[in-house]
C-alpha cells in the first residue's frame, strides 16, 4: 500500500547558475514530473561547484526527505565535480565504470575519441547504480536516495524518464484554483479563517494583473483527499462572494 506522502528535495549545481549565465529550467520541470506521481518536493537549493558545499547540502537533505535529485556537475571538464563530492558524501571510492565505459564507446564509437575528458563522464561512485539518458549516453547514477542526473535539460528530463518506473510515489496532491476580483490583501483575512477551518489542506493565494486592467487574486486549494478539496474549495467561494457582495453594498 502506498504511503500518503513522499518527499523530494532538488540540488541544482553549478556556478552558472548562481551567476545567472545560465537559467534554470529543471527545478519547475523536476517539480511538475514528482507532483504527477505523487512525490512532493520540500526543498530546492542552488549549489556551487564547491565539493564542500555540495557534501554540506546532501548531508542535509538526504537523512530528510525520501528522495534527492542533483542536476549539474558530471560533464567531462575540471569543474565538474559531482560525482566526487557525492562519493565523499557516502565515504566511498569513485573509480572509471566499465558499463559506463560501454554506454560512452556505443557513442562516440570505439576508443578513438573516448578521450580523458570524456572518461571523466564514466567515473562513477562505487556501489551506485548507473542511469540512462537516450540523448547523450552519458549516464548519471543512483547511490542511496540520490539520483545525480544531467543539468542540460533535455538530457536530464532523458533520464528522469528511466528513473520514474523504480520510484515510490504517495497520494497525488490534487489542487483547485479560484480566480477572485479582490486585492490580496482584501482577502488574507477571511482566508486565513478558511485555512483553520481545513488545516488538512494547503491554500495560497497569489495576485494577477492581466493586460486587459483587470487585476485580482488566484487562490489555489490543495489536498490529497477529493472530498475534502471540494469541500474547501466551496468554503473559499463562498467567501470570496461574501467579500463581494460586502463591496457591492458599500
Amino acid at each position: 500500500m502506498a504511503r500518503d506522502v513522499v518527499t523530494a528535495a532538488i540540488l541544482v549545481i553549478g556556478d552558472e547558475i548562481l551567476s545567472g549565465r545560465t537559467r534554470d529550467v529543471n527545478v519547475g520541470y523536476i517539480a511538475d514530473y514528482l507532483t504527477r506521481m505523487g512525490i512532493d518536493v520540500r526543498e530546492a537549493r542552488m549549489i556551487p561547484d564547491v565539493e564542500g558545499e555540495i557534501v554540506d547540502a546532501l548531508d542535509a537533505v538526504r537523512e530528510r526527505y525520501d528522495y534527492v535529485f542533483t542536476t549539474g556537475g558530471i560533464g567531462p571538464t575540471h569543474d565538474d565535480i559531482t560525482a566526487d563530492s557525492v562519493a565523499r558524501a557516502f565515504g566511498v571510492a569513485i573509480s572509471v565504470n566499465d558499463e559506463a565505459v560501454a554506454m560512452l564507446k556505443e557513442r562516440y564509437g570505439g576508443d578513438t575519441e573516448l578521450n580523458e575528458a570524456r572518461l571523466r563522464m564514466a567515473r562513477i561512485p562505487h556501489g551506485a547504480s548507473l542511469v540512462r539518458n537516450k540523448v547523450s549516453s552519458a549516464p548519471g547514477f543512483r547511490i542511496g536516495n540520490v539520483f545525480v542526473m544531467a543539468g542540460v535539460p533535455k538530457i536530464m528530463q532523458a533520464m528522469l524518464d528511466e528513473i520514474a518506473p523504480t520510484l515510490e510515489g504517495g497520494r497525488p496532491l490534487r489542487s483547485r484554483t479560484v480566480a477572485v476580483d479582490l486585492k490580496e490583501g482584501d482577502v488574507a483575512g477571511p482566508l486565513r479563517a478558511v485555512q483553520e477551518r481545513f488545516p488538512e489542506t494547503m491554500i495560497g493565494s497569489y495576485p494577477f494583473f492581466e493586460d486587459t486592467g483587470r487585476f485580482g487574486t488566484r487562490i489555489v486549494v490543495r489536498a490529497r483527499d477529493e472530498a475534502l478539496l471540494e469541500e474547501a474549495e466551496a468554503a473559499v467561494k463562498a467567501m470570496a462572494d461574501d467579500l463581494a457582495g460586502a463591496g457591492d453594498a458599500a
